[in-house]
């Protein structure tokens, strides 16, 4: 049976890429979007996909939109939810410079919502033969590595990084894998022209890394070469 992958945050960089990959796999690909209109890329590739791909409009910080999801994908199977959505946190993240909203802001949509999305489908996941969660974290909320700056990124990172630790053991039971993953420095919007790997070495990687994940790697935080990263 072709497997389901949802992909939050679908409309550019790595979501983007993810979503041509998947389809070129033979997945069925359901991809959300902000906004009032599917974005360009995501609209082109939709309608050249015969069916494989759905867009699906989500404010994954918003309780209602998250529901009104849930509602669309009632009796559907989700083999893989990909929390690809995210938000940097702003420019002001510095001990003298610090736009609390914005951070704020960091946790709802790094944190809080992969959590939301996690619950409100496990139903559908837990129809799959196979079901995986993986959120894309970073490096930069590893406790292990020592920096400085980009507080609200890190810390939105950190959490939701235990976060999916603790619901890889609740989810267990239900057979949902769960890992948090770093995809790399990528040149995207948000990692910037100095990015040292690709949007295509990067969603090659996760996509190679989603594909293998097995119960006994679940609870782990891995890199997008597949390599165990330290918490």
């Amino acid at each position: 049976m072709m497997e389901t992958v949802l992909i939050t945050g679908a409309g550019r960089g790595i979501g983007l890429e993810l979503t041509r990959i998947f389809l070129r796999k033979g997945r069925r690909v359901l991809a959300t979007y902000r906004g009032l209109a599917v974005p360009d890329p995501l609209d082109e590739l939709e309608r050249g996909a015969n069916g494989a791909l759905r867009t699906l409009r989500l404010e994954i910080t918003d309780g209602a939109s998250i529901a009104v999801l849930r509602e669309e994908l009632s009796g559907d199977v989700v083999d893989v939810l990909i929390n690809n959505a995210g938000t940097s946190g702003g420019d002001h993240q510095s001990l003298d410079d610090m736009d609390y909203d914005a951070w704020l802001g960091a946790f709802e949509v790094n944190t809080l919502a992969p959590f939301r999305l996690a619950a409100a489908l496990r139903t559908n996941l837990k129809r799959s033969d196979r079901p995986r969660i993986v959120t894309l974290s970073s490096q930069m909320g590893s406790l292990h590595r020592k920096s400085t700056g980009s507080h609200a990124y890190r810390s939105s990172k950190a959490a939701v990084n235990k976060v999916m630790q603790v619901l890889a053991v609740e989810l267990a039971s239900d057979g949902i894998i769960v890992c948090p993953v770093h995809p790399g420095w990528v040149r995207t919007d948000m990692g910037g022209p100095m990015g040292e790997i690709s949007v295509n070495e990067s969603a090659a990687g996760l996509v190679a890394l989603i594909e293998s994940l097995t119960p006994e790697r679940s609870g782990r935080f891995w890199t997008w070469e597949g390599i165990e990263h330290p918490w």
